[in-house]
């Protein structure tokens, strides 16, 4: 199993990470966590203590970029760009129509989106995208920008978009919210396995009654979308790994 995408250093998992990660090593292959703007250091920290499970994805997230100053911007893109070596994707980065309504305020995101990608082009480097009711805008975008390898993390999009996404060679993310989403069902259930990749998004997103999500409830996702297809979890469980192992270069 592998959590292609969580915040380990947010508030809800950093006060409890470290029992959190050892308790996931017990069933999981790998955990992506993703540093967005503040948790840089914090996040490439968890990685080194806990080198060969805990990988790392720096990012700029939309909702963040309304709220900086174009030198807070360049200071974030620096630290990614002088980083990339220790980073296995660029995300979560794209755009955000649902809390980023101002048109202005999208605009200058767009700006911010499309150097993220430069940056992940120059270093080869696959990006896992946010396109929350901005999917269409995020898909364009990344094809005229000539990336080969992207993740729509959390997709919420419709199934037209979804099937031009995975017939475009890119990914779709499923999270632990599957349950109550008819569209994820569909995807999980229908679209091929070797497109298909699972996330927490923990904290947030707990699929429990428990408020706090985390990173090993990927496995309730993985236990859905078998349920879905009339297939075994290690099917479902093995060609998803294999998918992230292979789009991260963790192999």
């Amino acid at each position: 199993m592998i959590d292609i995408h969580c915040h380990l250093t947010f508030p809800g998992l950093d006060e409890i990470k470290d029992t959190v990660i050892l308790e996931s090593k017990k069933s999981m292959r790998a955990v992506i966590n993703c540093g967005l703007t503040g948790f840089y250091e914090k996040t490439l920290d968890v990685q080194k203590k806990y080198e060969g499970f805990i990988f790392t994805s720096l990012g700029i997230h939309p909702d963040d970029i309304v709220k900086m100053t174009d030198k807070e911007i360049e200071k974030n893109l620096e630290f990614i760009q002088s980083h990339t070596d220790d980073v296995v994707a660029l995300g979560e980065i794209g755009l955000d129509y649902y809390w980023v309504t101002v048109r202005k305020q999208n605009e200058r995101c767009k700006e911010v989106f499309v150097k993220c990608l430069d940056i992940a082009k120059d270093e080869n480097l696959p990006v896992i995208l946010h396109s929350r009711r901005a999917e269409e805008d995020v898909f364009n975008i990344i094809k005229e920008n000539g990336i080969k390898r992207a993740v729509f993390h959390h997709f919420s999009g419709n199934m037209t978009l979804a099937k031009q996404i995975i017939e475009s060679g890119y990914y779709i993310s499923i999270p632990t919210i599957i349950k109550t989403s008819k569209n994820l069902k569909k995807i999980g259930k229908t679209f091929p396995l070797d497109r298909l990749m699972t996330e927490t998004d923990s904290p947030f997103n707990s699929p429990t009654k428990d408020k706090t999500n985390y990173p090993y409830n990927v496995k309730l996702t993985l236990m859905e979308i078998a349920g879905l297809r009339n297939e075994s979890f290690e099917t479902v469980d093995v060609a998803t790994t294999d998918n992230a192992l292979k789009f991260f270069d963790l192999i």
